[in-house]
């Protein structure tokens, strides 16, 4: 059976956006998102309006993407990631399963984060662990 290429959702507020699937993997991407070609976005996963995914960037199954936000070059992101609102993954940066990112967090460059994890929102995670309002937590 052959897929829609093509989905189009209707939010609680009555907007309808549409979706295309991305030619690397099947995903969703928001006609208003950026998702460069060397991205691999699953198949179940989902990029919403004006989220961008870098170059070499991989979506697992089950990722969630929210508008504004951005996965950087070659980052990954394992199963079932939910990524907020104008959150940021930094290049190289890789997200364990289950993870949230809170909206506005910031995930700098070559940072793991493990699974099941809660990253408050407006947070900073760096090697060190994360940083909240200018303080470690």
């Amino acid at each position: 059976m052959r897929k829609r290429k093509y989905e189009e959702l209707e939010l609680d507020d009555g907007t309808v956006v549409r979706y295309r699937r991305h030619d690397n993997g099947g995903g969703m991407v928001a006609m208003r998102a950026q998702a460069d070609p060397s991205a691999r976005i699953e198949e179940t996963a989902w990029v919403d309006p004006d989220a961008t995914v870098c170059a070499d960037a991989r979506l697992g199954p089950g990722c969630w993407v929210e508008p504004g936000a951005r996965v950087e070059k070659g980052a990954y992101l394992a199963t079932a990631v939910h990524v907020g609102p104008d959150a940021v993954v930094g290049p190289y940066a890789r997200i364990g399963s289950r993870t949230r990112l809170g909206a506005g967090a910031h995930v700098l460059a070559r940072v793991t984060v493990g699974t099941d994890l809660e990253i408050p929102a407006g947070a900073r995670v760096t090697s060190a662990g994360v940083e909240q309002e200018g303080r470690a937590a």
